[in-house]
């Protein structure tokens, strides 16, 4: 999805959710990494609008075992993007989501002081869709634009920054499709 547009810190076609999940950057910490995740749930089961209650501390426990586990995390992440390329946006791009957990990148830890966490509905093991690839060219584009610092060879996956916790967006993210459409999308 090219044309898409930040106002704000807030990207102007996404819908906005605010998480309270979310806290100041550190002084002087600018926005130049952004990290790639991937989310269902219930693990593997699409489309069923959990992330949201997951970001917004409103999982009810009663609808699948697994929210039992989780329900005690306190996490966010700047945009979920959906199947079907929907983009909800819960945390302005100059704040702090909680993204990241404990990792590190480019020698520094703590990436969520400097990082965008960008979350696609899937699994590691099953295929992205065309329109999470074009919307997620668009968004990464909008970001290079306002933060110049953030450049291609700062968009990494969720499994780059933590790699003994995490392996999401997984083998089945097409690293090459996206970077092809992001150069299209930044022309």
């Amino acid at each position: 999805m090219q044309g898409l547009s930040i106002d704000n810190s807030w990207l102007a076609q996404a819908r906005w959710l605010v998480s309270p999940n979310q806290d100041a950057r550190p002084p002087n910490a600018a926005v130049d990494t952004l990290v790639v995740h991937g989310i269902t749930l219930p693990p593997g089961r699409f489309g069923r609008g959990q992330v949201d209650a997951l970001f917004t501390n409103t999982l009810d426990i009663s609808r699948d075992p697994f929210y039992r586990e989780i329900a005690h995390l306190r996490v966010s992440a700047h945009l979920l993007i959906e199947r079907t390329g929907a983009i909800t946006q819960y945390v302005g791009f100059d704040a702090r989501a909680w993204h990241a957990g404990e990792s590190a990148f480019d020698g520094r830890t703590r990436v969520n002081d400097f990082a965008v966490g960008i979350e696609l509905e899937g699994t590691d093991d099953c295929p992205y869709t065309p329109a999470q690839y074009r919307t997620l060219a668009g968004a990464s584009a909008a970001l290079m634009d306002a933060y110049p610092e953030l450049t291609r060879e700062r968009i990494v996956g969720h499994s780059d920054i933590a790699p003994q916790r995490k392996t999401d967006p997984g083998p089945a993210f097409d690293w090459v499709l996206f970077f092809d459409l992001l150069e299209r999308a930044c022309i």
